[in-house]
């Protein structure tokens, strides 16, 4: 069998302590066989940067179609930093580089590592020995970037599934019901506060079946309707109760919906300028706007569908930036990953409930398609966007993408999208959100809480939380019940 034409990728692995961006180049003949990841420059820029460029176009030129994949990161310390393997700290605030690239190639899981020769500040004895990022071992060799090299790429190897491809595989073909059900183990187990953090998994355990049990979880505030709602946080916890009246009846829910939805309008019943407690940023086209279309559907109050297009009008004229992404807050020009899945989602979910016939239904609409039309461009090869949409090398970041996923999917099950166009970026986006999903419900990369930031290094310096997380746990739980059209 001759050579074939393959795809050329280029990826942007993260960013060094000072911005520098690291990436890495690949060759795709065959998205089942095992990949060789060529890693140089752990101990910063050397000989074998110039001369990997030779190496992959070689190989690329002259590869078989039952050839391995190859993935060559050239430069994978370009700032010279301290490394640490396997990484500890804060990512990515501490031992950067060394939670980029271990991060960013346990989500890869090749099925062989080349190591240049030389100092790997203990990568080989951690990844060979203990696995790496949750995803298990993976074979390491060392060759000089020379012709030993390129010779050994080119007699094609025959690699064996590496423990951490096995693992890969593994999270890649559960259900999005199985998934669904196995988050619901760990998430939607308690509401002490009922707030959207772990409200979001309290309506996907709804979701899923488990109105009894829930039901017990949210007796406290149904029988004690007087707790204050006083920040953004408990309005759109109020979704909970929602998403129980729909489920069950229950018109003490339907209250405790009436009484969040009814602080957007004063004392006389005239709309406010905006929903209350939006604090000016983007969070709340999720927080405030859903919630009102919930109170429009269950009423038949035009009042609640009017509301929610004037508050959407309001936010979407403080926030939205030229290209079409929208920035967190008035204080800095950033397209932070999470406020733009906030006003995704937050869109998708009242366009759910809002009346076809409603003089602003089709303007909302037009909002969503425009948001989702600027943001496509963003998702990277693997499915994911990252935490500042628009910044090369920001990580790539699982509650935004589940969140976006989620838009998207309503958009083509309620036909607001072309099929051609979003079907395939939904699917990236759902695998590449299993991948970053353990069996024990850790995430990779779930930004931490995020309240108003000043700048554009605040945002790319926040937590990324590699554990559990009840953020994420609610998002993807979510994601996985509109894969799986529940």
């Amino acid at each position: 069998m001759g050579s074939v034409q393959s795809s050329e990728l280029n990826w942007e692995v993260g960013l060094t302590s000072n911005r520098n961006l690291i990436t890495a180049k690949g060759s795709v003949n065959n998205s089942n066989a095992e990949t060789i990841l060529y890693l140089a420059g752990l101990d910063g820029p050397s000989q074998a940067t110039l001369a990997l460029d030779t190496l992959f176009e070689e190989y690329s030129l002259n590869s078989m179609e039952s050839a391995a994949n190859i993935i060559v990161i050239s430069n994978a310390n370009p700032d010279r930093e301290s490394l640490q393997f396997p990484p500890s700290g804060q990512a990515y605030s501490e031992n950067t580089v060394s939670h980029v690239l271990w991060r960013w190639i346990g989500t890869h899981a090749p099925g062989l590592i080349v190591l240049e020769e030389g100092e790997d500040f203990g990568f080989m004895e951690a990844v060979s020995n203990s696995g790496i990022a949750g995803f298990g071992v993976i074979p390491i060799t060392r060759l000089s970037p020379t012709n030993s090299t390129i010779d050994f790429l080119n007699s094609n190897p025959k690699l064996a599934r590496s423990d951490a491809r096995s693992e890969l595989d593994r999270r890649v073909a559960r259900t999005p019901r199985g998934l669904a059900e196995q988050l619901a183990i760990v998430y939607g187990q308690n509401f002490t506060a009922p707030v959207y953090v772990p409200g979001m998994s309290v309506i996907g355990r709804l979701r899923l079946g488990y109105e009894d049990v829930v039901s017990e979880l949210l007796d406290p505030y149904i029988k004690d309707q007087d707790f204050e709602i006083s920040n953004a946080s408990l309005l759109a916890g109020q979704l909970v109760f929602a998403e129980h009246y729909e489920k069950t009846g229950n018109n003490d829910s339907l209250r405790l919906v009436l009484r969040a939805a009814d602080l957007a309008f004063d004392k006389n019943g005239d709309p406010l300028h905006a929903a209350p407690m939006h604090n000016e940023m983007s969070d709340s086209f999720f927080m405030a706007t859903p919630l009102l279309a919930k109170a429009g559907k269950f009423t038949n109050d035009k009042k609640y569908f009017d509301m929610a297009s004037r508050h959407v009008t309001y936010m979407r004229d403080m926030l939205l930036r030229s290209n079409n992404l929208y920035r967190h807050s008035p204080e800095a020009d950033v397209a932070w990953s999470r406020g733009n899945g906030f006003a995704a989602l937050g869109l998708a979910l009242t366009l759910s409930d809002f009346p076809k016939q409603h003089p602003a239904r089709d303007l909302i609409l037009s909002y969503l398609a425009e948001h989702l039309e600027a943001l496509l461009p963003h998702q990277d090869y693997d499915g994911m966007w990252h935490e500042v949409i628009d910044y090369p090398g920001a990580f790539a970041e699982i509650t935004s993408t589940a969140m976006i996923g989620i838009a998207i999917k309503r958009g083509l099950d309620s036909g607001w999208l072309p099929e051609d166009t979003y079907r395939p970026a939904v699917e990236r986006a759902w695998k590449a959100v299993k991948i970053r999903t353990s069996f024990d419900s850790v995430f990779i990369n779930a930004c931490t809480s995020t309240g108003k930031m000043p700048s554009l290094d605040a945002y790319l310096d926040r937590l990324a939380i590699f554990d559990r997380d009840d953020r994420a746990g609610g998002m993807v739980m979510n994601f996985a019940i509109e894969m799986a059209n529940l």
